[in-house]
Formats: structure tokens, sequence, C-alpha cells
């Protein structure tokens, strides 16, 4: 039986490598996904160890709070010297440089004037001290480091594609306007092939003092002398420390600076892997439908088998090993082709501007158990069914060509009904018993909308009929006597018909679900965004999120036509426990410019009081803090550990989808006491005034952006079109993976059908009628997956839309979006017919006719 069942491999050659290229593409994208992030990871750790690679302790600044554009507390230069100074120290060497946050970003300028900026990804600034290179994580390509004013070392990546070398001369902006320096050196970070878009400038400590305006080093990188362990080593320093001040090993330091990054790498493979794991359940839908459809045009071969003495058993085994051999072998393909998948990926998140830092690329073990266990398992699971069915045909009844009914009947339906009902209340429980976002919520989600699916699968063969009479109306009036045998036939075997539908129905729903939720989102993004900035003009930095210098809103103020303008700070900062966003603003000039959603009796008279120490508070974040009475005293503590007294002046809301100003609104005064590098984030401005006026005025700050009121609103939100590209690309996945399904079921589909078709030739049907009848008998198929998706994908948006309506979020539906799917679902029926319809329109007739 073990020889039956790979001789019945090898003899259906083209049945099964149709079957198999459902197995190797999910199977690709599991093991691509994680090649990727492996290597991405070992890009970032190599970035992360190489920065202290010959150091045992690093004294830095308290991180009070994440993501500050300020950067936490710096250490003295008398505490580097003392440390110097300690008998059990090797070595000490002062740094400048923030890997995990803004505070050391310094902007390169191009040849053109702009701000060299890669889709927003990181500009670091360094500060190096070469006389002790053992600390110096950087290694230098060309030329030497700078040794004194005006002198910068950049990244290979700029000087290549931006046309510099050594001895030219680049432009710098960083907390001020922008200056000029001579490059004096190349140099790379590490052994990392890439920083994937990120630049960096490499200047003297007193210069990048200077220029990022910080006092003292943001790091202290200490070696041990003689045997003394990196625990020892951060133990005594410990005590030399003063209260802003911390002690971690190299080796904790590394750890701590790559967990900034591990929740988002953590997010990228769990993002990937999911589109492998739908990958994988719409394969298992088109394996389960081949091999069933196959088991049934085996009948009589299986029951020879019984007959000559064969078991159960052994028919059962037979087929189980058939899967087992197809899944192993799929599978071992589809591991290697997500190696070059992985490639394919990373070139995709470049091209959408999701550029990450790349290394040599990493094959871990896990990659290929997982790939191949995965891929195995799915093929063999989905060939148990079929299976068990081979051995349930009476041998004498088999024999004489008396085929099963491949009709799931009452159990299939109640199961499906069972699934749907289960469905609803999961949904119902992720958008109404709890926040969604938590994990009992996302689970409830994700379990309910593969309930909704599998359910519909279920219970799709019984509206085959009714969706093919409706749907294959167009075929019956314009596709003639092809068309009308065509949607006949695709209801002759409805369970068929409805599983090779299911696999593309999938595809559907979820690009339909993402389609409607993203324009929900989006447009409900930007109303929130247009009410909140009624102002005619915005600047912005070049990428949207990061600050820019306090000077370029001066700097805009004076351009003609300018008549009224107002600077919104912005960082971050610590209330109790409680990170929170602050922005300061002017109280005398934000007014009606920002649109305040003011709550509790507060009004524009509130502002005044931001000139007397007085906050605006965020109703939201005023009562999960316990901040609800006006005049009520707190501690707001800036990112670097200054404190200021404040009071609740009043209360705002600003719209919860799109929320532009923080938690904690402050006056220009308190926030730069609390901040001493403070940055903007806006500058909004009225007035009759061209942008060519505003650009000139901003000429000096190149890393700003002039924008109208409605390009600013359009680009708050544009991230979400290449995100949503990103993920139509990958449901496009689950989309040719359905195809294959539909190709392999039309193909059997004919081969069982051989003599029919060759009878209607025989009767006068031309090649072109043949072709064109299983062309339309596989678009009605397509437009049923496409009928049975639709629904499943607007039905899960709703839900969703449903729950984040909290936020401001509201359902929007489209005609065009509904169009959109149908075409795509004629398309694929068209895509899928071309091979089978060739083949049966190629059929010898007289053989057709004696075929059995």
């Amino acid at each position: 039986m073990t020889r039956v069942a790979l001789k019945g491999v090898l003899g259906r050659k083209v049945r099964a490598g149709l079957t198999a290229l459902a197995i190797v593409l999910g199977v690709a994208m599991v093991s691509g996904s994680f090649v990727l992030t492996d290597t991405i990871s070992k890009a970032f750790t190599s970035v992360f160890s190489s920065s202290y690679a010959h150091t045992d302790a690093v004294v830095s600044g308290k991180k009070l709070v994440d993501y500050s554009s300020s950067g936490n507390a710096t250490v003295s230069q008398a505490l580097l010297q003392t440390i110097r100074k300690l008998p059990y120290v090797e070595a000490a060497a002062g740094s400048i440089a923030d890997m995990n946050g803004d505070s050391t970003r310094a902007k390169l300028i191009g040849h053109d004037g702009k701000a060299i900026d890669h889709n927003g990804a990181p500009t670091f600034g360094f500060g190096v001290d070469t006389s002790q290179p053992q600390f110096n994580a950087l290694k230098l390509e060309s030329g030497r480091w700078a040794a004194g004013p005006g002198e910068v070392v950049i990244d290979p990546d700029t000087a290549k594609n931006e046309h510099f070398g050594v001895g030219d001369t680049i432009g710098v902006a960083a907390i001020g306007p922008e200056q000029k320096f001579r490059i004096v050196g190349i140099a790379k970070y590490g052994d990392v092939e890439s920083l994937g878009g990120a630049t960096f400038a490499v200047f003297t400590i007193p210069e990048a003092r200077k220029l990022m305006r910080i006092d003292g080093y943001t790091g202290i990188q200490v070696a041990a002398k003689g045997n003394l362990s990196q625990d020892e080593l951060a133990g005594r320093l410990q005590r030399l420390l003063p209260g802003t001040a911390q002690v971690k090993t190299a080796d904790e330091q590394a750890n701590a600076d790559k967990k900034g990054v591990a929740g988002f790498l953590t997010f990228i493979r769990g993002f990937l892997l999911g589109f492998g794991g739908i990958a994988l359940f719409v394969g298992a839908f088109v394996i389960f439908n081949t091999l069933s459809i196959t088991v049934a045009q085996r009948t009589r071969e299986l029951a020879t088998l019984r007959t000559l003495g064969a078991t159960r058993r052994q028919v059962l085994r037979s087929v189980l090993l058939e899967s087992l051999v197809l899944g192993a072998v799929a599978s071992v393909v589809g591991l290697f082709v997500g190696f070059g998948l992985a490639k394919g990926l990373s070139a995709l998140m470049n091209a959408l501007g999701l550029s990450l830092p790349q290394a040599a690329t990493v094959y871990a073990g896990r990659t290929f158990v997982v790939s191949l266990l995965l891929g195995t398992v799915v093929t063999v699971v989905s060939g148990i069914v079929p299976a068990i069915r081979a051995t349930r045909v009476a041998p004498i009844a088999a024999a004489r060509g008396d085929l099963p009914q491949r009709v799931r009947g009452r159990k299939a339906t109640v199961a499906g009904v069972v699934m749907l009902a289960a469905a609803v209340l999961l949904l119902g429980y992720a958008v109404t018993g709890g926040r969604l976002g938590s994990g009992s919520s996302l689970l409830a989600l994700a379990v309910g909308a593969l309930a909704l699916i599998s359910g519909t699968a279920a219970v799709a063969s019984r509206l085959v009929r009714f969706l093919a009479a409706v749907l294959g109306a167009p075929s019956r009036r314009w596709g003639g006597a092809a068309g009308r045998i065509a949607s006949e036939n695709s209801v002759r075997n409805p369970q068929r018909t409805a599983s090779t539908a299911a696999a593309l129905m999938i595809g559907i729903a979820l690009a339909s679900f993402v389609a409607v939720l993203a324009r929900g989102v989006h447009d409900s993004m930007n109303n929130a965004i247009d009410k909140q900035f009624p102002a005619s003009w915005i600047v912005t930095s070049k990428n949207g999120w990061s600050g820019y210098p306090v000077g370029a809103g001066d700097a805009a103020a004076k351009a003609a036509g300018v008549k009224r303008v107002t600077q919104i700070r912005g960082d971050r900062g610590l209330v109790g426990h409680t990170q929170v966003n602050v922005d300061g603003v002017d109280p005398a000039t934000v007014s009606g410019l920002y649109d305040f959603g003011w709550k509790n009796g507060s009004s524009d008279a509130t502002l005044a009081e931001l000139s007397n120490h007085g906050a605006i508070v965020k109703w939201s974040f005023a009562k999960k803090n316990h901040l609800t009475e006006v005049g009520q005293s707190f501690i707001l503590v800036g990112s670097s550990g200054r404190p200021v007294s404040l009071h609740v002046a009043g209360f705002y809301e600003a719209p919860r989808i799109a929320e532009l100003l923080g938690g904690i609104i402050v006056g220009h005064d308190a926030f730069d006491t609390v901040f001493p590098r403070a940055q903007d984030q806006f500058t909004l401005i009225d007035g009759d005034v061209s942008k060519t006026s505003l650009q000139k005025a901003l000429a000096g700050y190149p890393d700003t952006k002039v924008q109208t009121h409605d390009e600013f609103v359009k680009n708050q939100t544009s991230f979400m079109g290449s995100l949503l590209n990103l993920v139509y690309v990958l449901l496009a996945l689950s989309v040719v993976i359905s195809l294959f399904g539909m190709v392999n079921t039309l193909v059997l589909s004919v081969w069982e059908r051989t003599r029919e078709i060759g009878m209607l030739r025989a009767i006068g049907m031309s090649r072109r009628q043949t072709r064109r009848m299983v062309r339309h008998e596989s678009i009605v198929t397509a437009l049923i997956g496409a009928g049975l998706g639709l629904p499943v994908g607007l039905l899960l948006a709703f839900a969703v839309t449903h729950a984040l309506g909290r936020f401001g979020v509201t359902y929007e539906l489209s005609a065009a979006t509904l169009l959109k799917f149908v075409v795509v679902g004629i398309l694929a029926g068209t895509l899928a017919a071309i091979f089978p319809a060739r083949r049966a329109s190629r059929l010898n007739v007289l053989n057709a006719l004696q075929y059995e």
C-alpha cells in the first residue's frame, strides 16, 4: 500500500503539483517571516552589542519616560574625571548618543537644500571621544575622525546616495538653524550592512554639545581593570553616582537598548506570521477539496484494492501517506522559497517606506522546524476526512461504478450553524464585553472571525443553488449555450463548488474587512484632525512627528502677510507614576487656531491661567489620575528630572481617534522650565500669506515643512495608504492560493467529465464554446466566493467599527468598494480557467467518447 500511495502521487504530477503549491506558498510566508525578522533582530543586536563591545559598565542619566525628544538626564564631566581616577578602572570615555530616542537628532542637508529624510527614518547625531577608540562602535571606511569645529563624519548610505565625499561641505540642522560642516570621513556602524534608511553625523564632543545643546554626556562607558567582573564594577560605581544617574553592566545596557525595539519586532513578526497562517488556512481548503475530489474519482481503484485484500486501515493509511508525502515535499520547497520571499518582503517594506536595519541573513533552527512541521501537519489534517471517506465504500458497489455522493448533509449544516452562533457570541463579547485591544477581546475577535469564516464555509453548500441562480444570470443571459451549461455545472455538485469558492471567500472577506474598516478609520481621522486645527497654514517637521527648533516659529511670524501665529511645543513628562504627552502653548495666541473641546465649564478664558502655572488637563487623563478638581495642585516632572508645580486650570477633550495634543497643556514658560531642550511640534498660522513666502522665511530651518490646512489633514493619514497597500499585497497571497485551488478543481472536473465534453463536441460544440463553458463555470464559482466573502467581511468590519465607535470611528461603505471585489472575483475566475479551458478544448473527441 505504501508503493501504491507513492505511485499515486507520482502518477498524478499536475494534480499533486497544483495542490502542493497551496502549501508551498503558505509555508514560504511563514519561513520568510521568520528569516526576515530574525535578520532584522540580528542587525539590532549587532548595533547595540557593538556599542559596548569593549565596555564593562555604562553610566547614564535615569530614564523617567519613554520616547522623549529632550532625552534623559545627562552625566557631568566632573563625574567622568572622578571615574577615570578610580584604581579599579582601566579606562572611561564620555559620549553623546541616543539610539533609542530623538534627543540627539541631527538632520543632514542635501545638495538641494532639503533635509535628507528617508520616510521618517532616524537621523542620529553622535559625539565621540576618538582618544578612546576601544569604546567607539563606529568604523571608518575612508578619511579620518572629526578633530575640531566645523568637521563631521557621515554614514556610507548618505555619502553614496546623496553624492557626498570627503572634503565636501554638508549642512546639518539640530536644535537650531542649519550650520555648514566639512566632511572629513565616512564611517559605518559596527558590522551591520545598513541602518535601514537612518543617517548619522559624528562630531567631536564639544561640537556635539554645542549643536545639540547638551550639557555633559548622555553616557559614560567604563572598562574594568584586572579581573573585576561587570557586576562588581557596576556595584562599586553605583555608590558614587548622584540620584539622577544610574549604572548598568554592558550586557544589561545592550539588552535595555534592544528592549525598545523588541516589542516592535514582535509585532512585525506576528503581523507577517498572521498572513502566513491565513495562507495556510486557505491552503487547507484547497487540499481538502482536491483530495476529496480525487478520492471520489478513484473510488473504483480503491475498491479494487479492497477486493484484492486491502483492509480499510490500509486504504486509510495509503491516502494519509499521500497527504504526508505531499505535505512534506511541499513544506521543504516552501521553506526554501521563503528564503527568497524574505528578500522580497524586505524590498517591499523598503518600497513602502518601512526600511529597517539589515545584517547577514539568519537561518535559525526554529525556522526549519516550525515551517516543515506546520506545512506537513496542515496537509495531513486536511486529508483526514477524505481518507476516512475512502474507506466507506462497499467494494462490490464501487466495482460496479456506483460513485458515492459527496454531500455532508445535516451534520455539516448543524456544525456550520453552531459555529456561526459561536461567532456571533464571540464577536459580541469582543466588541462590547471588554476594551477592544485587550488580550481577551483580541482573542475573542480572532476566534470569532475564524468561526464565522468556517461556519459560512460549512453551510455554503446550502447556499450554492441560490447564489448560482443570482450570480450565474449574466452567464445564462449572455454566455449562450455554453454559459447555460456552465451555470448548471456549478450546481451539479454543490459541495464541491462551495469548497472551491470557500478558499476565495477567505481572501475576499479579509480584504473587504480591511478596506471598509480602513475607510472608516481614515475618514474619521480626517474629520477629527480637520476640526482640531482650523488654521490656514501648519508648519511641522519633514516627517510630521519629530520636533523642530523653536526659532522656526519666530522666523515664520516674520513672513509677509502673516496675521496670527502660535507655536505648540511637545514632549513627554511624568505626573506621579504616569507618563503623559505634554504640550506647551502661548495662551495669548492659541485661541482660535486650535479648537479645544472644552469640558466642565472651561472655555477660552481658561487659557489666561496658563501664565500663572496653570494647566489644562485632558478629561479622560484627569479621571484616571484623580485630577478632577479645578485648582488642584500636582507636580509635572520632565524627562531630565526637572519638576514644576502646577494647578488644574480647566479641562478639555480632543477627538480620541486623532489626538494632536496630549494629556497636559501648559504655557511656554512652564514647558521650557521642565524641558530645557524644548522643540516645537506645530506652528499654526493665519493670514494672507503664500507658501513661497513662508518657505523663504523658514529657509534656515530645512527640516520644516509648510502645509496648507488641507495638505496637513491629508498627510496626517497618508501612512494608512502605505500600510493598506502592504496588507493588500500580503492578502493577495491567499487569493493566489485560492486560484490554484480553482484551477485544480476545474482540471479535475474536466477530467471527470471527459466523456460528457466529448459528446458535447460531437454534437457541435466548438473549441471556443468549450473554453467559454469552462471559463463561465470558473467565473460563477469565483462570484459565489465573492458573494460569500463580502457579507462576512462587511459583518466583521461592522463589528470592529462598532467597538471603535467610542473613538469616533464610523462605518463607511461605498458601492465602489463592493464593485472592486466583484471585479476581483471575475478576474480570479477568468485567470483560474485559462489552463483548464485550453485542456478541455483540446480533448480528442473520439478518445473522449471512449473514455471510462
